[in-house]
């Protein structure tokens, strides 16, 4: 437990989820081409056996993707998005009944869908209602918790995107207005994502990372996703594959300014930063 750490809480379908002990959450890419290869599973026995290993390793959350939001994807219909998702979704409601589960979707449409038929817990939007306006109504309209992060442009256009006065009081800034709009709008229960990696770069994601403790804007939970990510292995001069070492570090360091859930392709290595963490903090109170 962080002796240091201000209970935050989320309501998940009338369910409380504390994060006084941050939590893990465990990616599943249903696609052919997001970055990191090793994380795409597509065949129903390829995705069950990625449910059954995030379940074994101790994932409280488990975030499914159909869409790479990746520079140079290929553009996916919304059809395919969903057949994508559906197929997935079917695999982790059937092994995994209570799983807590997040949908990565941008679209309104693929949102209201995965909630509606799949019974979906959080849509996590990388595009922060920016790319489908419409995807904040569905999310106030069917009373799920959503992930807002912060973004400039789209994938194809954010590397190019990144010039900030401050990067970390200036997407600071720019989510607060957000959040305060969600609220008038009935979204209660909202996760911030500063965003690392989309439309910022090496040094500015790393001010991000220094400075997470401040994105607890209404003290809602932060969510660090740093794994495996061009600001791991880019400094080291190796990649994704090579960045499992490099992303437990910075992990860490996220977790040491306060994040309360990590977004992870190593569900293991991320728990086990997490319950020594917690074990360095439980040595702290006396």
């Amino acid at each position: 437990m962080d002796c240091n750490r201000s209970v935050r809480s989320l309501n998940i379908k009338g369910k409380l989820m504390t994060f006084m002990n941050p939590v893990v959450m465990g990616i599943v890419n249903v696609t052919p081409d997001s970055f990191y290869s090793a994380s795409r599973v597509q065949a129903k026995e390829d995705i069950l056996q990625r449910v059954r290993q995030l379940r074994e390793e101790g994932a409280a959350i488990v975030d499914i993707g159909g869409y790479s939001t990746r520079p140079g994807a290929e553009a996916v219909t919304p059809e395919e998005e969903y057949h994508r998702l559906a197929v997935g979704l079917e695999v982790i409601r059937r092994e995994w009944e209570d799983a807590v589960v997040s949908v990565d979707t941008f679209r309104a449409e693929i949102a209201r869908r995965c909630v509606s038929d799949w019974d979906v817990d959080i849509i996590n939007d990388v595009g922060g209602g920016e790319l489908d306006p419409g995807i904040w109504d569905v999310v106030a309209e069917m009373g799920v918790a959503y992930v807002l992060m912060h973004m400039r442009g789209t994938p194809d256009t954010m590397s190019s995107l990144t010039r900030y006065e401050d990067v970390s009081a200036d997407v600071l800034s720019i989510l607060a207005k957000r959040v305060a709009t969600l609220r008038q709008s009935g979204v209660a229960n909202i996760i911030i994502d500063p965003g690392f990696g989309f439309a910022k770069d090496l040094t500015q994601n790393y001010r991000l990372l220094a400075d997470l403790e401040m994105f607890h804007i209404e003290n809602a939970p932060v969510l660090a996703g740093v794994s495996r990510k061009r600001m791991v292995w880019m400094p080291l001069g190796t990649a994704p594959e090579e960045a499992a070492n490099g992303t437990t570090v910075l992990n860490t360091i996220a977790l040491m300014n306060s994040a309360d859930i990590l977004r992870v392709h190593d569900v293991k290595a991320a728990v086990e930063a997490v319950r020594l963490f917690d074990l360095y903090n439980s040595s702290k109170v006396r």
